[in-house]
């Protein structure tokens, strides 16, 4: 199996919705994202699919070394070796790497958020940075369109959150802060036995408003003149305003279950994008 094949299959196993946002770039851009995708996926799912936090730790440090050694021109990994053509091209740089595997040595370090600014930090890491090398790769023009892609990462990770409450309450994880936690009157082992209230509805409703806002704000801070080549990542702010809207529907019934849009309306809502240039 070819290095390119080995991300394809890993970006299109994965079922996320983001590759429903890839299938409309150019050739040479989609085998950037997906390359790129692909190393997230790879990190992630260390920590996603971790047994022994010690165990995990180490993959996460022979990753930081992977990423050294594929800038200094000797690549191991097919994702690194898919990657790496694309590095110089698009702007990505280990930094950018190295802070995506940062984020994931956090879920290994801590299962709580005190705070709205702690959590912040995190999903910075795991989706600002995520964004920031997307939309280089999408064909960023404006230094501008950095601020929008960090913004929107941060919506992006907000939705995942709130839709994974209750598989993250499996692995012992709660991603909502604390102290919000305590202003809503839920307690963190109701969210871990995945016992539903009112109280726990309105804490949601809280967290997707948040998510909300931050949407407008991304969508406004992004620049007239990338409108047109940011149109994946307006893809996936369509597909993710609409899970939201689902769930707000479902009444955040997210405890025991995950919420999900189906392929064909993820598709529909990425072509809608794409042929009308907005969300």
């Amino acid at each position: 199996m070819t290095p390119e094949q080995y991300v394809q299959d890993k970006a299109a196993a994965s079922g996320s919705s983001f590759y429903y946002a890839f299938l409309f770039l150019p050739a040479p851009r989609r085998a950037a994202i997906t390359a790129f995708y692909a190393f997230c996926r790879e990190v992630d799912d260390v920590v996603d699919e971790m047994v022994d936090a010690g165990v995990a730790a180490t993959k996460l440090a022979w990753w930081q070394t992977e990423v050294a050694q594929s800038f200094a021109g000797n690549p191991v990994h097919p994702v690194m070796k898919a990657l790496m053509p694309h590095t110089a091209l698009y702007g990505i740089e280990a930094r950018h790497l190295l802070g995506v595997i940062e984020g994931c040595q956090m879920d290994l370090e801590q299962t709580r958020y005190l705070d709205y600014p702690n959590l912040q930090r995190y999903c910075h890491l795991v989706a600002g940075v995520v964004g920031e090398v997307a939309a280089r790769i999408f064909g960023q023009t404006d230094p501008q369109t950095t601020a929008y892609a960090h913004k929107l990462g941060q919506a992006l990770q907000l939705t995942n959150i709130i839709r994974d409450v209750g598989e993250d309450a499996l692995r012992g994880r709660i991603y909502l802060p604390v102290n919000e936690l305590q202003q809503f009157d839920v307690k963190a082992h109701e969210i871990l036995k995945r016992t539903y209230s009112d109280r726990f509805t309105a804490l949601m409703q809280f967290q997707t408003q948040r998510a909300q806002a931050l949407y407008d704000e991304a969508l406004a801070l992004l620049p007239a003149a990338d409108r047109r080549t940011q149109k994946p990542g307006l893809m996936m702010a369509s597909i993710y305003r609409a899970l939201l809207r689902e769930i707000e529907a479902d009444n955040f019934q997210v405890l025991h279950q995950r919420i999900a849009l189906t392929p064909l309306r993820k598709f529909w809502l990425a072509w809608k994008v794409q042929a009308l240039g907005r969300i």
